[in-house]
């Protein structure tokens, strides 16, 4: 019986390991820690400002951590999963307004011929095909980086709620996709959103576009819907109110890459329409951004970058408001990499702003200046699991 049984038992073992192949969970995440100067924030009031030194965390990738999941189904059908928390590495404290899984949260179904489709709290058609091209890109500047107050959520500062998205297959290059995501509301327009984007690859060449609107954000109504408005201003979007009877994005974007250089320029457009914003009483603002950015290796692990944002704004509030505002954003960047997981890097962020009223505010400086210009520059490290 010994020797039937011995021979069972490693068959059954083999079974069991061969049944756990066919599924995965894995623990990933990032740790970006570091310290950042900003010469001029202002005071409360709007008091004269002054400079802050501050321990930050998230300065370029907001710190994370994640498990990412696929059962095989067999006929290339897959099931998935990923669940993202953001938290301060500096507290430890829950970022996303204190959510536990506030990055991302969503299951689904992956065919390697039809595509995927997923439901739960995930990113816009905007970050996932013209993101990637811009110096918002999470491989490149990202936090620090954003244009002025992330008006075209470039920067991901807001996660769609309650949604359902389809990705496509690469079809030789092309990739497109498209979500849609629900008020939860008896009101079935207020607070929800809805995107749709492409991209092609080929020859060193990317392109990409996309498009995104929000419908009722500014609605009370309604806080389970889409987007948290709370959470937005929570993420250090500049103070900048997310919230419009009508949001609408546009965004276009083309880099090219050559040996060790990569060169790239993107185009936004939004329009909040009904928005509080900048003292407008159910008003119109509107930014269009355009940017220059590139990237340079002068060894495998040492890296520079740089981008220029020009942002043109109008706004329809022109009592408190003389005139239109107009920024100017210079970004600096060097990463050198210690290992595959780690590197440490500087940055130096430099943004002015012209119009009446106006005052600079750099994404994640600690608060607005009190005049129209701000320096932020920052140190850190970053490691990857």
């Amino acid at each position: 019986m010994k020797k039937i049984a011995i021979p069972a038992a490693v068959i059954a073992a083999f079974a069991a390991s061969t049944a756990h192949a066919q599924s995965s969970v894995t623990l990933y995440g990032i740790i970006d820690a570091g310290l950042a100067y900003t010469n001029n924030v202002a005071g409360k009031g709007g008091a004269s400002g002054g400079p802050l030194f501050q321990a930050t965390s998230g300065e370029i990738n907001g710190s994370r951590f994640g498990f990412r999941g696929a059962e095989d189904l067999g006929g290339g059908l897959k099931a998935i999963f990923v669940l993202e928390n953001g938290f301060s590495v500096a507290s430890g404290k829950l970022a996303q307004d204190n959510r536990l899984f506030g990055r991302q949260a969503f299951v689904g179904l992956s065919s390697d011929q039809y595509g995927t489709v997923t439901l739960g709290r995930q990113y816009d058609s905007l970050v996932d095909f013209v993101a990637p091209l811009s110096g918002t890109a999470g491989t490149f500047g990202d936090t620090g980086f954003a244009h002025p107050f992330d008006n075209d959520n470039l920067n991901h500062s807001v996660r769609m709620s309650n949604s359902i998205k389809y990705s496509s297959v690469n079809y030789a290059g092309f990739k497109f996709g498209t979500l849609y995501a629900f008020s939860n509301n008896t009101d079935f327009a207020v607070n929800r959103a809805y995107s749709a984007g492409a991209s092609y690859s080929f020859a060193g060449f990317n392109i990409a576009a996309g498009y995104l609107q929000i419908n009722g954000s500014n609605s009370t109504a309604n806080t389970n819907g889409a987007i948290d408005v709370a959470e937005s201003q929570s993420n250090g979007t500049g103070g900048f109110v997310v919230g419009a009877d009508v949001q609408r994005t546009v965004g276009a974007g083309v880099n090219y890459a050559i040996g060790p250089a990569l060169v790239g320029f993107v185009y936004t457009h939004s329009q909040f329409q009904g928005t509080q914003s900048f003292g407008s009483q159910n008003g119109r603002v509107t930014f269009d951004n355009f940017e220059l950015n590139g990237k340079y290796a002068l060894t495998p692990a040492f890296s520079l970058g740089a981008s220029y944002v020009y942002t043109d704004g109008h706004v329809t509030n022109t009592t408190k408001f003389g005139e239109d505002p107009k920024w100017n954003q210079v970004n600096l960047q060097a990463v050198y990499s210690l290992s595959k997981r780690t590197d440490v890097y500087a940055e130096g962020m430099y943004q002015h702003v012209s119009g009446k009223n106006f005052v600079a505010f750099i994404n994640n400086s600690g608060g607005a200046s009190s005049t129209g210009n701000q320096v932020v520059a920052t140190i850190g490290m970053r490691h990857r699991f």
